[in-house]
């Protein structure tokens, strides 16, 4: 069924269809009793102990949903209907900007991808807020990312971010930190060591005093180096972060396509290795000790146990979810089941962080008795 409403969606352009697929979602939310039984007959699909824990945020599986597709919180309820185990609405900056000049988001359909270029378009934090507010149903964790306004000079980043934390935080289970968008010019520049501990301080203190005990994460960027993620996640853990979520979309391109020349942040498919090798380094960083949440290029169950394996606590999606539809989360939580029990694991949480643990030496075999006496 989604396949033909696919391509009939891929005869628009990718934001108005992005627009078009929001307003039905915004519309599905206003349904409560039919939200309630799609998001039950998904989670149905659970056969097996899928549960996972989070700083702090429990999570019926570990599918959930990234930033960047409701950036208005305009339809987390359609979008917790379809079974995700949380919903990050934003990036949301203090004052509305309408973002980059259109057009700014591209489909590659051959590589499963997109580019981005949208500049942190949303109405601003009241807006969302207002949004946040009007909700009653609340089945699952929603996340706010936040990020500064494209005028605010570097120097006064920190007040943006403070500002939207005394409007959203108070309206959502956590709070993502978004130093990491390749679309606001200079805003890499924030997770430099130095200027990344004093926004993380600042942005800590302000949350524990509006919204004490919420959990701060920070999301990062698929084109750090090895030693670059290594020092954010020594700032991280000495700031007392409660989480990395990684990553973000890459600047890198890694093959030839006529729409690879736009600028602007990819995701997908071709984003899968480079967050998976971030999230290995970061794990291994950190001895496990800080969560993760693992995102780019999910599109089958064998990419979410992949980035479970890696140290990820749980994934989000959101190229794949453009590409796959609305019964992308049954489909992944169907297939999840068999990988586990393929490799003996009673449990979600029993395969994270995988890839790290040692196994057993082999037990030494004792040399076969001769079968004759000696001489």
């Amino acid at each position: 069924m989604y396949r033909i409403a696919r391509a009939l969606l891929f005869l628009l352009s990718a934001e108005r269809a992005h627009r078009l697929g929001m307003t039905l979602l915004r519309w599905l939310g206003h349904l409560s009793g039919m939200c309630r039984g799609m998001r039950a007959r998904t989670l149905a699909a659970v056969t097996y102990d899928a549960s996972v824990k989070v700083a702090g945020l429990e999570l019926a599986h570990p599918v959930a949903l990234a930033a960047g597709l409701d950036k208005e919180a305009e339809a987390v309820d359609g979008l917790l209907a379809l079974g995700f185990s949380a919903v990050e609405v934003g990036t949301l900056t203090p004052r509305a900007q309408p973002g980059n000049p259109k057009p700014r988001l591209f489909r590659i359909p051959e590589h499963r991808a997109l580019i981005n270029r949208m500049g942190f378009n949303n109405h601003g934090a009241a807006n969302a807020a207002e949004h946040l507010r009007a909700r009653s149903w609340h089945p699952a964790p929603v996340g706010v990312n936040i990020g500064k306004n494209k005028d605010t000079p570097l120097e006064r980043a920190v007040d943006d971010y403070v500002a939207c934390v005394d409007t959203l935080a108070p309206l959502g289970d956590y709070v993502v930190v978004n130093a990491s968008s390749p679309n606001t010019p200079g805003l890499r520049k924030l997770q430099e060591p130095e200027q990344l501990t004093a926004l993380l301080r600042a942005v800590k203190e302000r949350l524990s005093r509006v919204a004490p005990g919420k959990p701060l994460f920070l999301k990062i960027a698929p084109d750090l180096t090895p030693e670059a993620v290594d020092e954010v996640v020594d700032v991280a853990l000495a700031c007392g972060l409660d989480g990395l979520i990684a990553t973000n979309t890459t600047i890198a391109r890694p093959f030839e396509h006529p729409l690879a020349k736009e600028a602007g942040g990819l995701s997908g498919a071709p984003a899968r290795e480079p967050a998976n090798a971030v999230i290995r380094r970061a794990f291994a960083r950190s001895g496990g000790t800080l969560p993760l949440i693992g995102v780019g290029g999910v599109f089958t169950a064998e990419d979410v146990y992949e980035k479970l394996r890696a140290g990820a606590s749980a994934v989000q999606v959101y190229t794949g979810f453009i590409y796959e539809g609305p019964g992308m989360v049954r489909r992944l939580l169907e297939g999840l089941g068999p990988l586990l029990a393929r490799d003996g694991f009673r449990s979600v949480r029993e395969a994270i962080g995988a890839d790290h643990r040692v196994p057993p030496p082999a037990a030494a075999v004792p040399e076969r008795q001769a079968s004759h006496p000696q001489a």
